[in-house]
């Protein structure tokens, strides 16, 4: 959709058109003169003044010059994201990036070891997974993999979550690490960080559980070569339809968002024929940009035509994963199972060019054909259950898997889903060593729009 910028936006524009003219040589990209850093400061808060989803909050006595850079400054005016109904602002997005490093986390690019990790208890460490082309993925690097050793510091208890976030995500050029496969073995492994493209469809395949067939496939991110995403979802939903699923699992469990568009894609295949032709979602602008307000349509794709669907989910579920779940809900039963409630992001933002920076202020709201939305205390569960990190993807015995099976073989979940590996998600010290390692994932819901 063609969008007619209004004279404010028109002028801001002027002036970020203005900053990039500052770089002459397109093969560097020098520091700005301060006039000009200034000017991208000013940009963005201009930004901010018109298109924030709680603009009119934003006191006039805001003053950018008085922070380092537009990041500072979309962190700023988080605090002026007031929402009835809470006690306390709602924005815990709203941010600012280099163009560069945005274009290739946008694009699915990443340059880093391509591992995650958790605590799945006091003292134990796991790979939570790792990218298939990635230097983990690579060097063979299995989720559920325990690690005992990094730089030969042998303190992998979350006392030392600071150092191990340093190590793993610190942009260091390499790391040591000591594994413990499921086997008991242990290997060293040095990884040198790369560049890679990451494939953010780590699974998919078909269970049959008491005659019952459960199509299963985990998908990481919403971000990505999304010619790549659509092919794969085409392949993935064609096995499920020949083979005549039943029921369909979808791990969404480290999904922190990405792409609107791939959501509307994702749903389409996921929801039911009556749905055809009839709202998926809405999405709501401040009132100065109430002629952005828009509906999209269901667009059917595929024949699978099912009652409900399983999505497995944690509070690393977030945004474009949480919009899914949201736009599902009024067309068909969704049943969430993991470890925790999702993370509670129904806002999105599009990346706004300042120079050589892209502005991202939270700009619009969703909501599904309900009206229904506002979810920033997250979806709650219909069954809570450990997150498996100590086994592989697929493995029938990984406690959130093994859950959903379950109940797709027996109508039910499981009484006590082995409470011993359940007991460390009540532990508020491993919650919150988690929720530092967490820190570096993307959290977002992205729209594209032609400034």
């Amino acid at each position: 959709m063609k969008i007619k910028l209004i004279p404010a936006i028109m002028v801001i524009l002027f002036f970020a058109v203005s900053c990039k003219k500052e770089n002459s040589n397109p093969n560097s990209t020098p520091p700005a003169p301060p006039a000009a850093v200034d000017k991208i400061k000013d940009t963005s808060i201009l930004y901010a003044r018109d298109i924030y989803l709680w603009n009119t909050q934003i006191p006039t006595t805001f003053n950018a010059q008085n922070y380092s850079d537009p990041n500072a400054i979309m962190e700023a005016i988080r605090s002026y994201s007031i929402e009835p109904g809470f006690t306390a602002p709602v924005d815990r997005w709203s941010f600012a990036a280099k163009k560069s490093d945005w274009d290739n986390v946008s694009s699915g690019i990443s340059k880093d070891f391509g591992m995650n990790i958790f605590f799945h208890a006091e003292g134990d460490l796991r790979v939570r997974f790792a990218e298939i082309e990635s230097p983990a993925g690579v060097a063979g690097i299995k989720r559920g993999w325990r690690i005992t050793k990094i730089n030969g510091n042998t303190n992998m208890t979350t006392a030392n979550a600071n150092f191990i976030v340093n190590a793993i995500y610190g942009g260091g050029n390499s790391v040591d690490i000591t594994f413990q496969k499921p086997d008991g073995s242990s290997t060293d492994i040095n990884l040198a960080a790369g560049s890679y493209q990451e494939h953010p469809i780590f699974l998919d395949t078909i269970y049959t559980v008491a005659g019952k067939k459960a199509g299963y496939m985990v998908f990481n991110s919403f971000l990505g070569d999304t010619t790549e995403m659509y092919n794969r979802f085409s392949q993935t939903f064609s096995k499920f339809s020949q083979q005549n699923v039943d029921d369909v699992i979808i791990d969404l469990r480290y999904n922190g968002g990405g792409y609107v568009s791939v959501q509307d894609k994702l749903a389409n295949y996921l929801l039911p024929s009556a749905a055809n032709g009839q709202i998926l979602m809405k999405q709501e602008f401040n009132s100065i940009y109430a002629q952005w307000n828009s509906s999209t349509t269901v667009n059917k794709i595929g024949p699978l035509n099912l009652p409900r669907v399983f999505i497995i989910v944690s509070s690393s579920s977030a945004s474009a994963s949480e919009l899914l779940i949201n736009n599902l809900k009024p067309y068909m039963e969704v049943i969430l199972v993991g470890p925790s409630k999702t993370y509670g992001k129904p806002v999105g933002y599009f990346p706004i060019p300042v120079g050589e920076w892209y502005i991202f202020p939270v700009s619009f709201r969703s909501t599904n054909k309900s009206g229904q939305g506002n979810y920033f205390d997250g979806f709650a569960l219909n069954k809570q259950v450990a997150d498996g990190i100590d086994k592989d993807w697929g493995d029938i015995t990984e406690t959130s898997l093994a859950s959903v099976l379950k109940y797709v073989g027996t109508g039910g979940f499981r009484a006590n889903m082995e409470p011993r590996t359940n007991q460390f998600q009540a532990d508020p010290v491993v919650v919150n060593a988690n929720n530092i390692l967490d820190q570096p994932s993307f959290k977002g819901m992205v729209d594209k729009r032609p400034f």
